[in-house]
């Protein structure tokens, strides 16, 4: 039990790791709907913004999410204990940044839904590689006892959209960069020697 409790930890670090390094910086550049363009391989994935239970701060976390009747469904693998889990209960006033545009929204536990394994299943499908990978589990074959035992500890999330959002500190808020680093390159291209023959 010990050395599953240690893997768990790991990943659990992998994923804050990539989130804060790659994912989250890669959204904030406009790159949301490139992220998602592969789904199949790399998955369908989202940012939640939610509040800090204790630090009051706001945080960023990349995850795997369906649309179902217009509410975004995303799970928390690791259980009750994912910080941006306990942070949406304590603070169910969350945002999402999704492909087709960033929401504000209110987070709910629907753990006890009796379509619970379908949409584990349909998140985990919608996940890419991540869940054979680092969960070992092939989301279109596995057996529904099997699925609903390796899922027991999963709390299931939907988030209800209240409105869209614009402005400032939300996806794209550093696209800018795009023409300006363009421009950079393009100049550069024009002064450099050229080569003779």
């Amino acid at each position: 039990m010990m050395e599953e409790e240690q893997q768990i930890e790991t990943m659990s670090r992998f994923f804050k790791l990539m989130n804060k390094c790659l994912m989250v910086p890669m959204w904030r550049l406009g790159l949301g709907k490139i992220i998602n363009m592969w789904p199949d391989v790399f998955g369908q994935i989202m940012v939640v913004t939610h509040t800090g239970r204790k630090s009051e701060k706001v945080y960023q976390t990349p995850l795997n999410y369906i649309v179902k009747n217009g509410d975004v469904y995303c799970i928390a693998a690791f259980g009750g204990k994912a910080d941006w889990y306990q942070n949406a209960m304590a603070n169910p006033a969350v945002e999402v940044w999704l492909p087709d545009g960033w929401w504000a929204g209110v987070a709910e536990d629907v753990s006890g839904r009796e379509d619970r394994l379908e949409i584990i299943r349909s998140i985990m499908i919608a996940s890419g590689f991540a869940a054979k990978a680092f969960e070992n589990i092939d989301a279109k074959t596995i057996k529904e006892d099997e699925l609903a035992f390796l899922s027991n500890d999963y709390k299931v999330v939907r988030i209800k959209r209240a409105e869209a959002r614009t402005g400032n500190g939300g996806p794209g808020e550093f696209s800018w960069i795009w023409p300006i680093a363009t421009m950079v390159l393009g100049f550069l291209l024009l002064i450099r020697p050229k080569k003779r023959r």
